[in-house]
């Protein structure tokens, strides 16, 4: 008596060695990261910049919410300013830096910018809070 065969559909092995390996490359791997930077000894304290006031660049124009402008701790236009930099600074007006609030709308920071380039500037620096990548 003759059995016939029959085709027995085999299903493909998982590549379990393959991601064996890659498992073991990777202890490997932070094995020798963990050996060439040491942790740092446990007696130093690092320094904390949290708690550290900030100040704004000294040479700063000063845009508060509502458009108002102060340099130097005084309220100031930017007519008056560019004649304080100028007196200052040889007529050089190279750069304004320019720190606006937060709650200044965009459109008015936009014409502020605007006058002042109607006044001479060349190049205006918006200082801003530096963002933290999430």
């Amino acid at each position: 008596m003759r059995l016939d065969h029959f085709n027995v559909k085999r299903e493909k092995a998982e590549p379990i060695i393959a991601l064996i390996n890659i498992v073991f490359l990777m202890l490997i791997f932070f094995l020798v990261a963990a050996q060439i930077a040491p942790p740092l000894d446990g007696d130093i304290k690092l320094v904390s910049t949290q708690d550290l006031e900030s100040r704004d660049p000294p040479d700063a124009l000063i845009v508060l919410p509502d458009g108002l402008m102060t340099y130097r701790g005084a309220s100031i236009t930017p007519s008056q300013y560019f004649t304080i930099q100028q007196e200052s600074h040889d007529g050089n007006l190279e750069t304004i830096r320019l720190v606006p609030d937060r709650a200044l709308s965009a459109v008015k920071l936009i014409d502020i910018g605007n006058e002042l380039k109607a006044l001479g500037a060349k190049k205006i620096l918006v200082v801003t809070e530096r963002g933290i990548s999430e």
